[in-house]
């Protein structure tokens, strides 16, 4: 079978069923990327690269449309090139999310869609005003998010079925798309979680030297892709002062990068790590709190086996992979009660706290790690457990 992926940032979500795919004989596998970054063993990829850059004169409301439209136009001359080479998908896994399969169909009529169904925004999502400080929803906001999912429903359109990771984001879309929209997560390497009793996680010091954490150690892990309020940021800040009052040897670490990539600004224009230290100026010892911004797999790992209790808290939006990985870990996790979290539970275990709650926070996270590290076992989620996961999505792709 010849399958193509098409994402701007490939492997990203489609790193493990694209590695499957490659792996078993008979399979072609191919991807259209914009990004450069290293490909599973076995996927073969093709960068492809705008024709023209967005025009400046372009109306506002149709600034982000027509960006999609140059990534569908020339993802579309890549594909014909890779039609004119000779490579004739059986079936597409594409991302609608940047109008990069908008004119897929085009090129390769017989090939069957299969779209990875993320999140559809809407002005009148849950998500929408959740956040007191964030900018009330503007006539201007709304016509813009209407706008944002209009490349989106032209590709489910054509798709002949779609992809969701979890009950909550496919419930984001039109009811008259939802049937066409199969939940499938993409699963979580649950072997890779097993516990490590003598992880050590070496932390570089700003004025030079590191600090060595290990399970002995009274570790908090925050982890995000990065730090804003979607994520709870603001919020989790807001915790650290009671935290370290009572948990005066807790050590902080939390990871992600230090800028905004969902969330609103900050009127300031300071990033939101640069807002919450200058607004808990003078409440917080910072030498017992460590910004690691984005590190590496084995490093995350490491963090998860060390850490004594993991915060993790989201608005209604998407659900991390990192919640999920600490989660079922078998770690202490308190986390948002919003429900994308929620649907996970039952089997995975969190405490679940009022998402804007930083008092109860701070008396939470400190409760666990005051408690005795009790041994790790990883949870077992039939839902998320790669494999499986993996069994159903080429069972769906095999069925197309």
């Amino acid at each position: 079978m010849n399958i193509l992926f098409i994402h701007q940032n490939f492997p990203a979500q489609f790193v493990h069923l694209s590695a499957a795919l490659a792996a078993e004989r008979g399979n072609r596998v191919v991807a259209l990327a914009f990004n450069d970054n290293p490909a599973p063993p076995g996927v073969e990829v093709q960068r492809y690269r705008l024709l023209r850059e967005r025009a400046p004169q372009t109306h506002a409301l149709l600034a982000e449309n027509e960006q999609d439209v140059l990534r569908a136009e020339a993802c579309a001359s890549a594909a014909m090139q890779l039609k004119a080479s000779g490579f004739e998908p059986d079936v597409i896994y594409a991302h609608p999310g940047w109008g990069e399969a908008l004119f897929i169909k085009d090129v390769f009529p017989a090939a069957k869609l299969l779209v990875y169904c993320e999140y559809y925004y809407s002005a009148d999502a849950p998500d929408v005003d959740f956040d007191p400080e964030a900018p009330r929803m503007s006539f201007a906001l709304r016509a813009s998010t209407r706008m944002r999912n209009a490349l989106q429903l032209l590709t489910l359109d054509a798709a002949d079925a779609g992809i969701a990771p979890t009950h909550w984001q496919r419930a984001s879309f039109p009811a008259a798309y939802q049937p066409k929209i199969s939940v499938i997560h993409d699963g979580i390497d649950l072997a890779a979680l097993q516990p490590q009793p003598h992880a050590r996680l070496d932390i570089q010091q700003p004025g030079g030297g590191a600090i060595r954490l290990g399970a002995g150690d009274e570790v908090l892990s925050y982890v995000a892709r990065s730090l804003e309020p979607l994520r709870g940021f603001p919020v989790f800040m807001r915790a650290l002062p009671a935290l370290q009052r009572q948990r005066p040897r807790a050590q902080t670490v939390i990871a992600g990068l230090d800028q905004q990539i969902y969330s609103y600004r900050h009127p300031s224009g300071r990033s939101w790590r640069e807002q919450m230290l200058a607004e808990l100026d003078g409440k917080l010892d910072l030498s017992r709190i460590h910004f690691v911004g984005h590190i590496p797999r084995a490093s995350y790992l490491g963090l998860l086996n060390v850490a004594k209790a993991h915060c993790y808290l989201t608005t209604p939006f998407l659900l991390s992979w990192s919640f999920l990985e600490a989660a079922a870990s078998g770690m202490p996790v308190i986390a948002s009660d919003t429900p994308p979290v929620r649907e996970f539970a039952a089997a995975l275990q969190p405490q679940l706290l009022p998402f804007h709650d930083h008092g109860a926070l701070g008396e939470a996270l400190a409760r666990a790690l005051a408690a005795p590290r009790a041994p790790r076992l990883v949870r077992q989620a039939p839902e998320i457990e790669l494999q499986a996961c993996l069994a159903r999505q080429k069972a769906l792709i095999g069925s197309l």
